[in-house]
């Protein structure tokens, strides 16, 4: 398993700015700019989020591989944020998702993550939403198959984790896992430990994310922001020991969005998060060789 930081942790410096919660830095940020954070931080790899990208140009997606190659930065290439393909409502956004898989590609990923919808998107009727859903995921796997790449759909607070595994059933494509996001089923008000028991087994990328509850209704995304991992309710020591467990060896992805107010700069956030997963992955090793 690679450390790694998902670009999102840095939202608010590509223009994605949480109403009512965050304010706006006093600077943009650029891929370029993330990559040297990343760099910076020493991690192993990188999950970039689609929608920073503003040049899909062959040349630009050359020079960005380029300077991920340079930096030795294993990729994992992310489409979708924030509504994906609606919960099934937006089939015409599965052109686009494949328009990525041919990103991912292009830029060297072997392993892209989408979202089947978000937390705007997903309708009362489970048999609605799974019917709608289907059909695009197996269009999209096939796709995604034929260019050697996997998708990992991510619990993007629209599914419960065993509607997740009933799509991985109906799909039933070795292109089709899942991003793992540690926190998000909290925020359905699923016990997370048990949702990633459940997931783990199927994960081809991560998101190790740590909440808390913090003011507010616990129905709106406020209530629940991103602490450093170990700060907040998600045993992420167990989680990782649950990856290693089931053979799991992409990257352990850092993902912070809305950062409590009390944790200082997503610099501050990330540095501790990322100190806390070596420390946690460093005791795994120390057991495994005593």
């Amino acid at each position: 398993m690679k450390i790694a930081i998902d670009s999102y942790c840095y939202h608010r410096y590509f223009g994605e700015v949480y109403p009512n919660l965050e304010q706006a830095p006093d600077h943009q940020m650029s891929l370029d700019d993330f990559v040297a954070r990343a760099r910076a931080h020493g991690v192993q790899g990188v999950s970039i989020e689609s929608f920073m990208l503003d040049d899909s140009s062959p040349q630009n997606l050359e020079r960005l591989r380029g300077l991920l190659d340079a930096a030795q930065l294993e990729l994992v290439w992310a489409w979708g944020h924030p509504h994906g393909l609606g919960s099934g409502a937006r089939p015409d956004e599965l052109a686009d998702l494949i328009r990525n898989v041919d990103i991912a590609k292009a830029l060297g990923a072997e392993v892209m993550r989408i979202c089947a919808g978000g937390r705007l998107t997903r309708p009362e009727s489970w048999d609605e939403h799974k019917s709608k859903l289907v059909p695009l995921l197996r269009e999209a796997a096939a796709y995604a198959a034929d260019q050697g790449i996997v998708l990992a759909m991510e619990n993007h607070v629209d599914l419960l984790a065993a509607e997740v595994l009933e799509l991985l059933d109906a799909v039933n494509s070795p292109a089709l896992g899942v991003c793992l996001d540690t926190a998000n089923n909290l925020r359905m008000f699923e016990d997370p430990m048990l949702a990633i028991e459940m997931l783990a087994p199927h994960a081809k990328a991560t998101h190790i994310k740590d909440i808390c509850a913090f003011r507010g209704s616990p129905r709106e995304f406020g209530f629940w922001p991103s602490v450093p991992l170990g700060e907040g309710l998600i045993d992420i020591p167990r989680t990782l020991q649950l990856l290693r467990s089931h053979g799991f060896n992409g990257l352990l992805a850092l993902e912070i969005d809305y950062l409590h107010p009390a944790h200082g700069t997503e610099e501050e956030a990330i540095a501790k998060s990322l100190a806390f997963m070596r420390s946690v992955l460093a005791d795994h090793r120390s057991a495994t060789h005593a």
